[in-house]
């Protein structure tokens, strides 16, 4: 059932980019930001627990992998078959305590042959396969990720949070010359190194941030709200103002 459904898709995939007069002049690079949109979407969904919008905004990222594949195959560089023997051969070749006769003690194990496989394919680099394009704090993560699946990682928490501290004053002596460069030196080793804490302790920083980032927009929606209901604009609102309507902010939301 489930590969007839895929045959479908593919087929009205297939139909738009001959028949639609938008769908069969698009191309990689201007779908690229909608694949990316979708992606955002789905995290989104699952952020929610929202299952149902899970759900549509998955079939939405799939729309976009078959329609970049039928791009692809428009221009005879690959088909969506190709995309999935290549996925299919990969998961079986960095899975050799699965499919092969590797033996493991932990995710640790997995996670550092993983790793070892992908330098045997021709990476000169464990740091490859870090897209350049990702959010920083994204990629920080990520880059901290790979490199401790190697074994280059701090041994106990306290130091991670001991380097966060390091980090802290430097910054402050940084800002006391005041030396913009160095300041912003400073300030990126200070966020890598809160990065690095979060990974050690488990935290992935990009949802701890998302969290916070929505956390602030109800808190300040809800001054606006508050003076909206006296007629009083933002920008006429004292900062006492706002001060009290955040605080009563975090009781009520």
């Amino acid at each position: 059932m489930t590969g007839k459904k895929f045959e479908e898709l593919i087929s009205i995939m297939r139909r738009l980019r001959s028949d639609c007069s938008w769908d069969s002049v698009q191309t990689h690079d201007s779908i690229k930001a909608n694949t990316l949109e979708e992606a955002y979407e789905v995290v989104e969904a699952i952020d929610e627990k929202d299952y149902a919008e899970l759900k549509v905004e998955l079939g939405d990222l799939l729309l976009h992998i078959v329609f970049h594949s039928v791009i692809a195959e428009d221009m005879k560089n690959f088909n969506i078959d190709n995309v999935i023997d290549s996925i299919c051969e990969k998961l079986i070749r960095r899975h050799p305590h699965i499919f092969g006769d590797i033996s493991v003690k932990n995710n640790s194990d997995i996670e550092r042959n993983w790793e070892t496989i992908k330098l045997k394919e021709g990476r000169s680099s464990v740091l490859e396969g870090v897209p350049k394009h990702l959010p920083e704090l994204h990629k920080a993560f990520r880059l901290q990720q790979k490199a401790a699946k190697v074994g280059f990682d701090w041994e106990k928490k306290e130091d991670v949070w001991n380097k966060v501290t390091e980090e802290i004053e430097e910054m402050k002596e940084a800002e006391k010359k005041n030396d913009t460069e160095h300041i912003e030196e400073e300030m990126g080793d200070l966020l890598f190194s809160l990065v690095n804490y979060s990974r050690f302790i488990g935290i992935n920083p990009a949802n701890a941030l998302r969290r916070t980032n929505e956390k602030f927009i109800k808190r300040f929606q809800y001054i606006e709200n508050e003076l909206s209901k006296k007629n009083v604009k933002i920008y006429d609102a004292s900062l006492e103002e706002m001060d009290k309507y955040w605080n009563e902010s975090k009781n009520n939301l």
